[in-house]
């Protein structure tokens, strides 16, 4: 793995391609960049390995990726698609005999605490607590060794409720939004890569469609944009096809890598 790398885990919408009952959509189901697994973000940057959300599927993810070490994790907002392989980071937790810091909005903090109670707080002598809970104020700085990165949370607008992106290295990271005002957008100028929501050709309630996310594009010009939260309704193909006159702008695929400074 090179020193500096983010690796998109999974691309997919809420019940990733193909869903659980054998449905692909849209997609051409010979292609394997159609097959998608729920969002996760992996970033690698000098001695630190960090996670952006953990999705259901994160174990055969990380396995996939040869990750076995997770140094901290944050976490964009509590939906299930976004938050339910949390109880996979147990043996990361083991590796490294200590609790691995996780951050998270209010809420998300609570929705996990809730969900999730026996990694939180020691419930018996058996299972010990595993992650240590961290609220998101105005920047995370995270630590190892003598390597620091920053993050910057991006407040967005998710549906009927608010999600977190985030921002760091000029780097976006904005896995699902159907809305960015204008004093967010403001953090995401001269930006060397977005990563950015586009479900559906469609519009959807609670995520951006093809039109809109290429309205942001266009608004903020990224050096380069990946388009991810891919539904089985965009076919990768298709997909590429139709950006070739957009310069820069690429859909995602699971295990996609991109080095950066």
């Amino acid at each position: 793995m090179k020193k500096n790398e983010i690796i998109i885990l999974g691309c997919g919408s809420s019940l990733g391609v193909p869903r659980i009952d054998g449905y692909w959509g849209r997609v051409d189901k010979k292609n394997s960049k159609n097959i998608r697994t729920r969002c996760s973000l992996f970033i690698k940057y000098k001695s630190l390995n960090v996670l952006i959300d953990t999705s259901p599927d994160i174990k055969n993810q990380l396995l996939y990726n040869k990750i076995n070490k997770i140094d901290y994790i944050l976490y964009t907002h509590d939906h299930g698609d976004q938050t339910h392989g949390i109880n996979e980071l147990r043996p990361l937790a083991w590796k490294n005999k200590s609790r691995i810091n996780i951050y998270g909005d209010k809420n998300t903090l609570k929705s996990l605490t809730k969900s999730f109670e026996y990694l939180f707080k020691k419930k018996d002598k058996f299972y010990k607590a595993i992650l240590k809970k961290n609220l998101i104020n105005k920047k995370i700085i995270l630590k190892k060794n003598k390597d620091k990165i920053i993050f910057k949370p991006i407040k967005v607008q998710h549906g009927n409720i608010k999600a977190l992106g985030f921002l760091f290295n000029k780097i976006a990271y904005i896995s699902d939004c159907s809305h960015i005002d204008t004093k967010e957008l403001l953090k995401l100028k001269n930006l060397d890569l977005l990563i950015l929501d586009c479900l559906k050709y469609k519009k959807h309630k609670t995520h951006l469609n093809f039109k809109e996310s290429i309205y942001y594009i266009d608004k903020l010009k990224p050096k380069k944009t990946i388009l991810t939260n891919l539904h089985s309704d965009m076919d990768y193909k298709s997909l590429k096809n139709k950006l070739k006159n957009k310069k820069n702008i690429f859909p995602a695929y699971d295990g996609m890598k991109i080095s950066y400074e």
